[in-house]
């Protein structure tokens, strides 16, 4: 049976073009003993005796061992050259013999290699065959695979090493050969445990101020016998202002979903791991991060964990190991997520998803014929959706004119995420830096807008509340608007429309508005009731200015439904219909800044004109055009910043909804974008060619590039 066994084993190391150890090979090469024999073969404590001629075959070594391990016989005289510690063989040390005949510590190679060293430290020749330690990985894409045979017998602490495929094999090797299969857990409740703040916040800390709530009529005056079927009014929110102290803000649990597949090959993957290394010398020992990496299957690098020193290490060195390699399964990498924030045990205050991605899903999304919409929203598990306990929002990357940001759109707006659109390289970290900005502000949970019509004639007709889900009661008496999250300092705008009928009195009270959320800190529940809106209703005719404030979030609401309209038509293909919407729009916020010179009808026309540019011909807009608008239009639906363009540059114009903890944090982020800036120019980028597999070597200097 053990021969048996043994021919298996050659016989499938043979079509994988694995090297067995010497040691195992041989003995599974040698005759069996004849019977009463094994009582002649005492422990290895024994004395040795004559070796016999099957002993001698099974030490020596095979000729193609031979060769591939030419300076093995030498090793006890070698010195690592990594860590310069002695080699000696048969001491228990693990030893590697590169393709190129040189020899290191096996630890020391691999822990070489998964920081991305692929050459030899000695000779600098370019290894095609590395080492690999740790979890199975499989590289369809590259037509080869790296496995971990650390349950194999090991000959004088020589580690097996994968070969080349052969090229008849093109498939995934651990769907091929379960047994190199490592299951991962179906339970992902081995979460850092966490300590409950929220007894220990100091007082003076915790309080920040409450939610404020403020509200602008149209008109101050109505005149009496006027009914006004379309009244509006501004419902002004501003959250209270950031904590000073780390200690005393809500602490988060962050799940980041990262695209390693073979397109985030070359500078795309450096700049996502130095993105994530800002984001992980960011977070306090209070946060928790776990880290999923996809390609055409999904993995978890560590369950969520403490970012403590040692956290952070940990979490440095896991990043740092991701290497690019297969296609793009999205699904599979959210639907891991999705477990981590399911099966934690504790939970943090705070919560939310950070998904990346160049490319589009091709396992999970089916493709239809031209003019048939995909839902793309199928890709969000369903779990963590709004209205469940797990519900988290998941904000999503595009990253390069590959990306599928109808895709990403979606999963933002399903999950009441944001999208933002990274087209140039060096802007990763910047829009990290500004999403994390918000998270680890936040100060107010599951906020409620209410809405109360006072006076028994008036009716509520209408609330523009964008992305949030609002709600009028039938008979129009009272309606809501459910928020969710605001980070410090943020602001929130929503216009609602009345039907005022005319009257008899000398005012009219019309409505009053109230919001409840819980503090993100202490936990407490909070209800704020805010001031009546009345209007004085004269008996002769009176002509009242508008209130500015309102004018100005109507020009914002009628932008963001001019740029839905845009799109729409570049979706179906009339480019020219769409410019003109936007040009149309454009001019009409021109000449209300004319006279009011405000700052946000300046950020629109920006914006605006950005948009016309990008989506004037088929190429501009399948390129950058679709995802900035789509990214724009997450934005103003929201009211939350996203990156876009060049929105995360402090000089921009588009810095709509940006909070005083975003540019914090952006400050700190382009502190240390001039050693990126010369790190790419230094170095030339490997690229994806677009529509195939093939990479270009592109010799351009960073600021070329983004050029």
């Amino acid at each position: 049976m053990a021969d048996a066994w043994g021919r298996a084993k050659r016989a499938l190391a043979t079509k994988l073009c694995i090297r067995l150890p010497d040691r195992q090979r041989a003995l599974e090469d040698a005759p069996p003993p004849p019977p009463g024999r094994e009582a002649h073969h005492p422990p290895s404590a024994a004395a040795p005796g004559p070796a016999t001629a099957e002993e001698e075959r099974a030490r020596s070594p095979s000729a193609s061992s031979r060769r591939l391990s030419s300076s093995g016989s030498r090793g006890s005289k070698r010195v690592c050259a990594i860590c310069l510690g002695s080699m000696r063989t048969g001491h228990g040390q693990a030893l590697f013999t590169a393709e190129c005949s040189h020899k290191f510590h096996f630890h020391c190679i691999t822990s070489n290699v998964r920081h991305g060293n692929h050459i030899c430290p000695i000779c600098r020749a370019d290894w095609k065959e590395l080492p690999f330690q740790g979890p199975q990985l499989a590289d369809a894409t590259h037509g080869r695979a790296r496995v971990s045979p650390v349950n194999w017998p090991q000959d004088d602490g020589h580690m097996a090493v994968i070969r080349r495929l052969s090229n008849s094999y093109s498939g995934n090797l651990l769907e091929q050969f379960p047994v190199f299969r490592t299951p991962e857990a179906d339970i992902f409740n081995d979460d850092e445990q966490i300590d409950i703040q929220s007894e220990n916040v100091e007082e003076n800390n915790a309080v920040t101020g409450s939610v404020e709530i403020k509200t602008y009529a149209e008109v101050q005056a109505i005149q009496q016998s006027v009914t006004q079927k379309v009244f509006s009014i501004l419902i002004h929110l501003k959250a209270p202002k950031s904590l000073e102290s780390v200690s005393s803000r809500a602490p988060l649990d962050l799940v980041t979903v990262l695209d390693v597949s073979g397109s985030m090959k070359g500078a795309k993957l450096a700049l996502l791991k130095k993105a994530m290394g800002f984001v992980i010398q960011t977070l306090g020992p209070n946060d928790r991060l776990s880290v999923i990496a996809f390609s055409s299957t999904a993995r978890r690098l560590f369950p969520l964990r403490q970012m403590n020193v040692n956290g952070r290490m940990q979490a440095m060195q896991a990043v740092n190991s991701l290497v690019d390699g297969g296609g793009t399964n999205i699904s599979d990498g959210l639907k891991k997520g999705a477990k981590v924030i399911e099966h934690r045990r504790m939970k943090n205050p705070v919560c939310s998803i950070i998904l990346l991605s160049d490319g589009q899903d091709t396992y999970s999304v089916p493709t239809y014929d031209d003019g048939v919409q995909t839902n793309h929203s199928m890709l969000v598990p369903p779990s963590i959706l709004p209205g469940t306990g797990n519900h988290v929002q998941i904000h999503t990357f595009g990253f390069g004119a590959d990306h599928d940001s109808a895709a990403m759109h979606a999963i933002a707006e399903t999950s009441s995420g944001t999208f933002s659109f990274i087209d140039a390289e060096g802007s990763i970290q910047n829009g990290f830096a500004q999403c994390i900005g918000g998270l680890l502000s936040v100060v107010v949970k599951e906020m409620r807008l209410g809405i109360e019509c006072v006076d028994e004639s008036v009716l509520l007709t209408s609330i523009k509340s964008g992305g949030y889900a609002s709600e009028v009661a039938v008979d129009g008496r009272n309606g809501s608007v459910d928020i969710g999250d605001l980070y410090a300092d943020e602001e929130r705008g929503f216009l609602i429309t009345l039907h005022v009928p005319a009257a008899l009195g000398q005012q009219t009270v019309l409505i009053k508005p109230s919001c409840t959320y819980q503090d993100a800190v202490t936990t407490e529940s909070i209800q704020v009731q805010g001031e009546e809106v009345s209007v004085e209703r004269p008996a002769y005719s009176v002509d009242c200015k508008m209130s500015p404030e309102v004018e100005r979030e109507w020009h914002r609401v009628q932008a963001m439904e001019d740029m839905s309209a845009a799109r729409a038509a570049a979706d179906g293909g009339d480019f020219s219909q769409a410019v003109s919407i936007l040009e149309g729009r454009t001019r009409i916020l021109e000449s209300q800044a004319a006279q009011s010179s405000d700052s946000q009808c300046l950020a629109l026309i920006t914006e605006l004109r950005e948009m016309q540019e990008r989506v004037e011909s088929r190429r501009r807009y399948d390129e950058s055009g679709r995802a900035f608008m789509l990214a724009g239009l997450s934005s103003h639906s929201w009211q939350r910043a996203t990156a876009r363009g060049d929105s995360t540059e402090l000089n921009t114009q588009i810095h709509t909804y940006q909070t005083p903890s975003m540019v914090d944090m952006l400050h700190r982020s382009q502190a240390l974008v001039p050693a990126v800036v010369e790190m790419l120019n230094r170095s030339p980028t490997v690229a994806p060619s677009r529509g195939s597999g093939r990479s270009v070597r592109s010799t351009k200097s960073f600021s070329e590039r983004l050029a």
